[in-house]
């Protein structure tokens, strides 16, 4: 009777942790823009801990620059991607001439 009972509570444990429904809601598809976006969001939000943590003084002048403008540059070429695929998805001509003119 005790084996009987341990098995049926396995069994039952492993049928709720593992069982998948029939169908799975899933959330909505990211863009790379969206993806980017939320990146930005971050990287301004680091920035702010950063100034804010240099004021109160936990950071050394040399290492408060570096990580600014470490940031600095990866905000900026995130919005450099951003504004080139924005540039893409609204007119494949402009993007054509873009790329047209960057070579000569």
């Amino acid at each position: 009777m005790i084996i009987l009972t341990c098995l049926l509570v396995t069994a039952a444990t492993l049928i709720y942790v593992f069982y998948l429904p029939g169908t799975l809601q899933l959330g909505p598809e990211k863009t790379q823009v969206a993806y980017l976006r939320e990146r930005k969001e971050v990287i301004y939000e680091n920035l702010r801990d950063l100034n804010f943590e240099f004021k109160a003084g936990k950071f050394p002048e040399a290492d408060y620059q570096a990580m600014k403008n470490s940031l600095e540059e990866e905000a900026a070429a995130l919005l450099s991607e951003i504004s080139h695929i924005e540039e893409i998805g609204r007119s494949p001509s402009a993007a054509a001439r873009r790329k047209k003119g960057s070579k000569a």
